[in-house]
């Protein structure tokens, strides 16, 4: 029987309670198999909190990678002293772009061997509304997903 190890682990955030109970499970699995674990923020265009700067601006896109780092930071900081606390090893990472699809495109192009994300388990028309992050990881991803609940 082969059981398999994983090495690279990926987690998803955005702060929320959800998402710390999947950063705990990451980080229970990461400990278990001595595993990296990134800690992914993904802020959605449109969403990245500029304060008075017009585009015209020459440092405006300097002002727009700055505020995507920090909101970076705020995210994956629960991450980052959960691995302190349990000697993992977490590196936090923020990109721009649709969620789903920048989570998917992270796990491929760094051999991830697991994804873990939350979900807040929404049904129904809110779903369909709001979309689900969760799901379109699920659908579309090429390696293994563990949704928390």
């Amino acid at each position: 029987m082969n059981i398999s190890t994983f090495t690279n682990i990926l987690v998803a955030t955005d702060d929320s309670e959800s998402a710390r109970k999947a950063i705990d499970s990451a980080i229970n699995i990461a400990k278990i198999n001595n595993a990296k674990l990134y800690a992914l923020h993904v802020i959605a265009p449109g969403e990245v909190a500029v304060t008075q700067h017009d585009p015209r601006d020459p440092g405006w896109k300097k002002q727009m990678k700055e505020n995507i780092e920090a909101q970076g930071r705020e995210a994956t900081a629960y991450a980052i002293k959960a691995g302190k606390t349990a000697n993992v090893t977490v590196e936090p990472i923020a990109l721009e772009g649709n969620p789903a699809d920048e989570i998917v495109n992270f796990a491929e192009k760094n051999d991830v061997d697991l994804v873990v994300i939350g979900t807040l388990g929404k049904t129904g028309v809110k779903r369909f509304l709001l979309g689900s992050v969760a799901e379109n990881v699920v659908r579309h991803s090429k390696k293994p997903v563990l949704v928390i609940k």
